[in-house]
């Protein structure tokens, strides 16, 4: 899969611009985005409400995008990422399978405009169609309180969740970069080692990464109630402007 946005609409048979509908509903999860000049632009506009209001906590407002969708039943307990133990599907999801990897090369080319209260990620999960295959591969994840103006924190790695095989390792590796600038996020999978790099240099490898189909996952983050946003502007909206990706 390559994408990059050259298109003026969303790539429907790859993409779902939603994050985690079963937990919702694909109504209330639409992701704020457009597509202009080749870019694909996801955003949270101050107007946008909360993802699971009420429920999830802390609170917070994304705007995602997801190669893969599936539930139970309403009432179930069968679903991707639940953010905590049993949690029921609210809207039955309809299978979707746009794009699933298991090796490979996974990345993307991006700029990132946050704010101290905000993140940007581009991490691959499993699809959970048992729940043990639900580890993640986190290719970029950048909050905006750590960043400078040519340095930032950029995690990336392993995150078990219910995947007993899978060690957790994750790190946030400092880097001289502006990330309001282009820069290439990516993993290479090939199923023995994971090789994570940017603008083309490995930073990180890790081994053992999940063996079973992974789907991409991309999305923008703020948080209204993080306890260092003091006297951040309401105003402010965070952007990830994503010039391609890829899965090859």
């Amino acid at each position: 899969m390559f994408d990059d946005f050259d298109e003026p609409r969303l790539d429907r048979s790859v993409w779902l611009p939603h994050y985690l509908p079963a937990w919702s509903s694909l109504a209330a999860t639409r992701a704020s985005h457009l597509i202009h000049d080749s870019h694909l632009e996801l955003s949270i506009p101050p107007e946008q409400g909360l993802w699971c209001a009420g429920e999830h906590e802390p609170p917070l407002r994304v705007s995602g995008l997801q190669t893969g969708n599936f539930s139970g039943p309403v009432g179930s307990t069968v679903g991707q990422q639940p953010y905590r133990d049993g949690l029921r599907v609210r809207e039955e999801q309809e299978e979707f399978r746009g794009c699933l990897v298991e090796r490979g090369t996974v990345g993307m080319r991006a700029s990132l405009y946050l704010d101290r209260r905000s993140m940007a990620s581009l991490w691959l999960v499993g699809f959970e169609d048992r729940p043990e295959r639900s580890g993640e591969v986190c290719v970029m994840e950048v909050f905006g309180r750590d960043t400078g103006e040519d340095d930032a924190l950029v995690g990336m790695g392993f995150h078990a969740f219910r995947d007993p095989r899978l060690a957790e390792d994750f790190e946030r590796v400092p880097l001289q970069i502006d990330v309001r600038e282009p820069h290439a996020y990516e993993v290479h999978l090939d199923g023995d080692q994971a090789a994570f790099r940017v603008d083309g240099r490995v930073v990180r490898i890790l081994d053992a990464p999940p063996q079973y189909p992974l789907q991409l996952m991309l999305a923008v983050f703020d948080f209204p109630g993080a306890p260092d946003a003091a006297g951040a502007g309401h105003a402010f909206v965070p952007t990830l402007s994503v010039d391609r990706v890829w899965a090859t």
